[in-house]
């Protein structure tokens, strides 16, 4: 069983894998997002490649837990993404995940250029582990 994470931002698109156990996330590529579909066509080549059976993809709240407009976007991504796919697509709350992932990044000292290049896939890896972990929970509790 193997998982994708996406964190979908509207120029660039984070992706995340996990192990084949469900255990672990690994952030893998960052596909650039233009205003035509060959970031899917992407997409669909790493669903392939990892033998993906579902996809999780970042679910952008308010903090009061309302949905504004980037999470309709995204409400919206989901609904295109399990039509062409065919596999389920689950919504994970990311909440403050780009801004903890930034701000390891910085903690480590690592220069913005270099920052730009992984935080979206990071912020992907960050967003799947969440998912993966709490599936851990619901299944050993």
């Amino acid at each position: 069983m193997r998982v994708i994470g996406l964190d979908a931002g509207e120029k660039r698109i984070g992706v995340a894998v996990s192990d084949p156990m469900g255990w672990t996330a690994q952030g893998i590529e960052m596909i650039p997002r233009g205003t035509d579909s060959h970031w899917m066509d992407r997409l669909e080549e790493l669903i392939e490649k990892y033998e993906v059976d579902s996809i999780v993809i970042g679910f952008p709240r308010n903090m009061d837990g309302s949905v504004g407009d980037r999470g309709k976007a995204c409400q919206a991504l989901s609904e295109e993404i399990r039509k062409r796919f065919d596999l389920p697509v689950i919504l994970w709350d990311e909440r403050l995940s780009t801004v903890a992932v930034e701000r390891t990044l910085i903690a480590a000292d690592m220069s913005r250029k270099k920052r730009r290049r992984v935080v979206d896939q990071m912020a992907a890896s960050w967003i799947l582990q969440g998912y993966l972990d709490a599936q851990r929970r619901n299944t050993d509790g």
